[in-house]
């Protein structure tokens, strides 16, 4: 990892790196499209703060922690077409999260592998992550297939099954900012190391009982240390 973390890694160490909330900082953005989604089912809007406390996966979950009762299937998908409908104008003006573009770069080339698993669509996730100049970094890029509002745990499994010439499961860490980051890397006997920048309050993430970090480079320490 060069000069920033003091250790090179293991030999054979995989990172599957998160996209929104983790390698892209899009959180103020996530929850401006939130706020369009609820005002479409007549929720008052929320601020960061909150929605990180009552943020849940799957995602009809955390409308049904605001409504109070889970939403109906018409509330879900017209919250669901109006929530990716204003992201999709917001995130053009996302940046990626400090520090990603260097230590995704430090990695590779430190001879180590890494892979980008998002829950955001695989069609519009590849060319966003061409467009920020990274996609050379990952041996693998893939997004949600299938409808949404799932957990990532079966995808992790198909992530990595994809990758299993190359990857193990118990060489590898999930970097990412939600619990369900760290359910689908223990689905998979993976490790993981939660970052606060995202969907989760710092008290909800250390709930999961794995490490808990305020920037992607302590994500990357942390990780070394996990498979040293």
């Amino acid at each position: 990892m060069g000069n920033h973390s003091g250790a090179p890694g293991s030999p054979g160490t995989h990172l599957v790196w998160d996209w929104n909330g983790t390698l892209l900082d899009d959180a103020v953005a996530i929850v401006s499209a939130t706020n369009a989604a609820f005002a479409e089912i007549g929720l008052a809007p929320i601020t960061l703060e909150r929605y990180r406390e009552l943020y849940r996966i799957p995602i009809p979950r955390f409308y049904e922690s605001v409504l109070g009762r889970p939403p109906t299937a018409a509330e879900w998908e017209i919250t669901d077409q109006v929530f990716h409908r204003h992201y999709s104008e917001r995130r053009v003006g996302c940046g990626l999260t400090d520090g990603a573009e260097r230590l995704l770069k430090e990695w590779r080339l430190a001879g180590h592998s890494q892979s980008l698993l998002s829950m955001y669509g695989h069609e519009e996730l590849v060319p966003v992550v061409r467009g920020y100049g990274i996609e050379s970094h990952f041996i693998r890029v893939e997004g949600r297939t299938g409808p949404s509002g799932g957990s990532k745990a079966p995808h992790m499994r198909r992530h990595l099954e994809a990758l299993t010439e190359t990857v193990s499961p118990e060489r590898t860490v999930v970097i990412g900012d939600a619990l369900d980051d760290a359910v689908a890397a223990a689905h998979v006997g993976a490790r993981a190391v939660l970052f606060t920048g995202g969907s989760h309050s710092r008290a909800s993430l250390e709930a999961a009982g794995v490490p808990v970090v305020d920037t992607l480079e302590h994500a990357v320490e942390e990780a070394i240390r996990l498979v040293a």
